[in-house]
């Protein structure tokens, strides 16, 4: 097993990465002192599949167990489905000796975080990632949100874990494209932050896209280690932890625009990394060259590289809602190369948009 600690002082968890290793939960959440009553959070699609087995460990350690399974989708990330969570929780008269249990693609993660932050002020949760943008991104940091119709993400809390337990396993069952697009926000750590993982996976994209269990071990334990890093310095975005949106800005706009689900979000983060690096070419900040191996790399795995053919100002006024917006200006992450970044206020964004050709390679 390979453990990774998120150090945030009194609140600090750790995160664990092994294969089949869902049966360790309820020993885990003995030894944390978790609250006896525990409710898993699900979906309807991950619930047959994985629920008994967490379910019957609690069990097996002592926990009280509940159930709450929502609809399966982006398209029910809503305030509905969030106070479909606190009815339930209200009616297994749950309370503040209750904890929960996020198991799950990010969808959940969030919604059950948020609900965790929010149920009576605040209960314990722990996060079980059943996907692998999830697994790498969502679960570690302690963002969680709802969507609203003018935007993605914009109401919600950091709230952080007290655990986080990542079974590769659980990746079998994915499917193809779900999978394929969590590859997106691995290929993302390399580009702002870390060259030589870049050049790691270059080297194995063809093992991660085969789902190689030693590769995925090694490409999910450096992204959590990368974004545990950063959520170190910067818990709660004012700084650095924004590099970490790196791609995100256009690619809100993508999902927004197109109809939350139809364009899945680590394919919309592809769609906004090559946007955002077409943009730092533009500004002297790459090459031709980092932007073509990005570009390649996406390509490799079969992600998308070009947006949908809305117009630039759609999604500008999408963009202009965007989380990083301060005081009216837009602040874009940069990659500076590949394995560095940089964080700049960005007006006349149009003007820098019709300039880097958006709807070619």
């Amino acid at each position: 097993m390979e453990k990774l600690t998120v150090g945030l002082d009194s609140r600090s968890y750790d995160i664990d990465v092994d294969y089949d290793c869902l049966n360790s939960l309820g020993g885990t959440l003995h030894q944390l002192k978790f609250p006896r009553h525990a409710v898993i959070v699900t979906n309807q699609i991950v619930e047959p599949l994985y629920a008994k087995i967490i379910s019957d460990s609690l069990l097996q350690s002592g926990f009280n167990v509940g159930l709450i399974s929502v609809e399966d989708g982006e398209c029910y990330k809503t305030s509905d489905t969030l106070n479909s969570i606190y009815t339930q929780l209200i009616e297994q008269h749950c309370d503040r000796s209750t904890g929960i249990v996020a198991l799950g693609g990010g969808v959940v993660g969030d919604m059950a975080g948020y609900a965790a932050a929010t149920f009576l002020r605040g209960i314990p949760f722990v996060q079980v990632p059943t996907t692998l943008l999830s697994q790498v991104d969502s679960s570690v940091g302690g963002k969680t949100a709802i969507n609203h119709p003018l935007g993605k993400n914009l109401i919600g809390a950091f709230y952080q874990p007290v655990h986080v337990l990542i079974d590769v396993k659980t990746l079998s069952t994915l499917s193809t494209r779900d999978y394929i697009a969590g590859l997106a926000e691995v290929i993302k750590y390399g580009m702002i932050y870390d060259k030589d993982f870049f050049t790691w996976l270059e080297e194995n994209i063809d093992h991660l896209v085969r789902r190689d269990c030693d590769a995925l071990i090694t490409a999910i334990t450096q992204s959590c280690f990368t974004k545990a890093r950063v959520v170190e310095e910067d818990e709660k975005e004012s700084s650095v932890r924004a590099i970490l949106n790196y791609g995100h800005t256009f690619g809100h706009a993508v999902e927004h625009l197109s109809g939350y689900g139809n364009v899945l979000h680590g394919e919309a983060v592809a769609i906004g990394m090559v946007v955002a690096a077409k943009l730092s070419q533009l500004q002297g900040l790459c090459s031709q060259e980092d932007v073509f191996r990005l570009v390649s790399l996406l390509k490799k795995c079969g992600l998308p590289v070009q947006p949908p053919c809305f117009e630039v100002g759609l999604y500008i006024d999408s963009m202009s809602r965007d989380k990083k917006v301060q005081d009216g200006v837009l602040r874009m992450i940069f990659n500076r190369g590949i394995g560095d970044y940089e964080i700049i206020s960005v007006a006349q964004l149009g003007e820098k948009l019709s300039k880097i050709d958006l709807f070619s390679e």
